[in-house]
């Protein structure tokens, strides 16, 4: 079976992570900084909190933002259900903005309609999470100048797009947003095995993340509450909490394994990136839609903006033989199965976050964000990760070739 995705590990992850067992603590100890600091040479932010998982990391970026009951968060359906529980967490309230069928990311149009209703209406969401789907940056200047003179905070949920770039600058650098999500989930551009981190350039924010993603605990003594003569008493093992925080760390053996993966990371892209560059010369005569080719788009790519490629998806056309959304969600289902039958781990992302019945006892329905929807019923996700081979790839070509022809 040809997985839609897969890690890679080699040697020097294994090693980093047997020294870590041998010769450090396995918590707490010196790897998580270094990962941490790694991290922000490599994406520009000033400052990083790693956690256990990135949808930990949209937790705690909620948290830091405010976010609380009674306020409202506004996402886009076309994503994991991680991109709007964290709202939920805070026991804020939910609303979608639906995607845009060339980007696949959030409907910029109907994002500056629904910002301008909500300065007239004063409704305006305490955040805004956008996802960069399947690696593709969504255009975080022009987000940023629509809540430009208001106090929304914006936060990327980057889980796909480590290793991708906006703007000539690397996807998590937070040049247009307040705080920006990885993930280090074993199919993502690196592995921490589960892990994530938030990035800032906000000291503020940065000091509230790293507060909610540990207890809510603090040794800073800055920080510290009391009269300066009750503290004086304190010895060094002194600590208060300040806030009710989670315990969202991340282990210094992830951290290890980290660092050895991000080394390499720069070099995983250009595989996925050549994968995606076979897709695109192999599959443009099949009735099929293919994602956007940044390489082939100037106007994006002038602005030296790169897909992580976290996902190849393609959608299948309309035929004679489907004619509505249930008939092309058969067909979809059909040549699905067909490919796994013949040992292609194809992959469905995602059912649309307001289609689960969780979100339908909240008041969503179908309907609701047709785009996404109608995505859905069409895509399937192809094999794409950085040790595929060229075979596998013309495999997974020609077999899907011969279930559409």
């Amino acid at each position: 079976m040809i997985p839609y995705g897969k890690h890679h590990v080699d040697s020097d992850d294994i090693d980093a992570v047997v020294d870590v067992l041998e010769n450090h603590f396995l918590t707490q100890g010196t790897k998580v900084p270094e990962f941490e600091q790694a991290l922000c040479d490599y994406t520009g932010a000033k400052y990083c909190t790693a956690v256990n998982s990135a949808t930990s990391g949209l937790h705690v970026a909620c948290l830091a933002a405010g976010v609380e009951a009674g306020d409202l968060v506004w996402s886009t359906p076309n994503s994991f259900v991680a991109s709007a529980n964290c709202a939920l967490y805070c026991n804020a309230k939910v609303d979608f903005i639906d995607m845009d069928p060339a980007t696949r990311n959030i409907d910029i149009e109907k994002l500056a309609k629904r910002v301008n209703a909500a300065k007239r209406d004063n409704a305006l969401p305490k955040a805004i999470i956008v996802v960069h789907f399947a690696g593709f940056s969504c255009d975080m200047q022009r987000i940023s100048s629509l809540l430009k003179d208001t106090d929304v905070v914006l936060i990327e949920d980057a889980a796909h797009g480590l290793g991708g770039s906006y703007h000539g600058k690397k996807i998590g650098s937070c040049e247009f947003s307040d705080m920006s999500v990885l993930s280090f989930h074993p199919v993502k551009s690196i592995t921490t095995a589960e892990g994530g981190a938030v990035m800032t350039n906000s000291a503020e924010f940065a000091e509230r993340l790293v507060l909610f993603a540990k207890h809510g605990v603090t040794r800073n003594q800055d920080l510290f509450e009391g009269s300066p003569e009750a503290l004086l008493q304190q010895g060094p093992w002194y600590y208060q909490q300040l806030t009710l925080g989670y315990n969202y760390r991340l282990s210094d053996m992830q951290a290890a394994l980290g660092i050895s993966q991000l080394k390499k990371l720069d070099g995983f892209v250009a595989a996925r990136q050549k994968c995606a560059d076979f897709y695109f010369e192999k599959l443009k005569g099949l009735p099929v839609v293919l994602p956007i080719d940044e390489k082939q788009t100037t106007t994006t790519n002038e602005k030296g903006n790169q897909s992580g490629w976290h996902l190849f998806m393609i959608e299948l056309l309309d035929d004679e033989n489907c004619e509505n959304a249930e008939a092309i969600s058969a067909k979809r289902k059909h040549v699905f199965e067909q490919l796994q039958l013949k040992g292609i781990g194809v992959n469905v992302h995602y059912i649309p976050i307001h289609l689960h019945p969780y979100y339908q006892s909240l008041g969503f329905k179908a309907g609701d964000y047709p785009c996404a929807e109608r995505f859905y019923n069409r895509a399937i996700t192809l094999p794409l990760y950085p040790s595929l081979t060229e075979q596998e790839q013309q495999k997974v070509v020609d077999t899907l070739t011969e279930i559409l022809q």
